[in-house]
């Protein structure tokens, strides 16, 4: 079964902020997978240990071939290239290992090119643009773009850069991209019973 909708959360720095404030406010049983890309390389992330206490979904770190699964809350390791392919993940090198890294567009465009579902891209808080790129091509394939409303992100840059591609469809809070999410999750899935 890989035609569920998947939620890729992409975020840096003032993410943990974001992240919490959106999974407090989603339902555990939506159908969905929600992944955290993370764009932070330097350091191992503590997100599977600090993010299950603001949610009922059971969160994990990312392993190689680890089946995605509908009602989880997956975050990628550190310093890692994140793809998907026949309905697992699968962790490469950084394709960028200096500067700022770009682990979101790439997984955003894995998951264009090989993930059947609904996609759903949410840019939040964090430094530099990450995931920008990537937000046309996913808009094109029928998937839906929303970026954190900049008054409520700790730090604007990323979501600036992404309503700046022009292919942002929702500007909202964390608050109102979980309302969004069940929504769009409802309307999935009963297009699929």
């Amino acid at each position: 079964m890989k035609n569920f909708p998947i939620v890729c959360v992409g975020g840096s720095a003032g993410g943990l902020d974001a992240y919490i404030r959106l999974l407090k406010h989603l339902r555990s049983d939506m159908g969905v997978a929600i992944v955290i890309v993370n764009h932070i390389t330097i350091m191992p992330t503590q997100l599977h240990e600090v993010l299950p206490h603001f949610t009922s979904m059971p969160v994990e770190l990312i392993t190689e071939s680890l089946l995605v699964r509908p009602n989880r809350v997956f975050i990628i390791p550190a310093n890692r290239d994140l793809h998907v392919s026949e309905g697992v993940f699968l962790l490469k090198p950084i394709s960028k290992p200096r500067g700022w890294p770009d682990v979101i567009t790439v997984f955003l465009k894995s998951l264009t090119e090989c993930w059947d579902g609904k996609l759903i891209a949410v840019i939040v808080s964090g430094y530099d643009g990450d995931g920008a790129a990537a937000l046309c091509g996913l808009k094109d394939a029928g998937g839906i773009t929303i970026a954190q409303k900049l008054s409520t992100a700790i730090q604007p840059d990323m979501p600036e850069t992404a309503i700046a591609s022009g292919c942002i469809d929702y500007v909202l809070s964390p608050e109102d991209i979980a309302e969004k999410i069940i929504e769009i999750a409802r309307v999935e899935l009963s297009s699929h019973q």
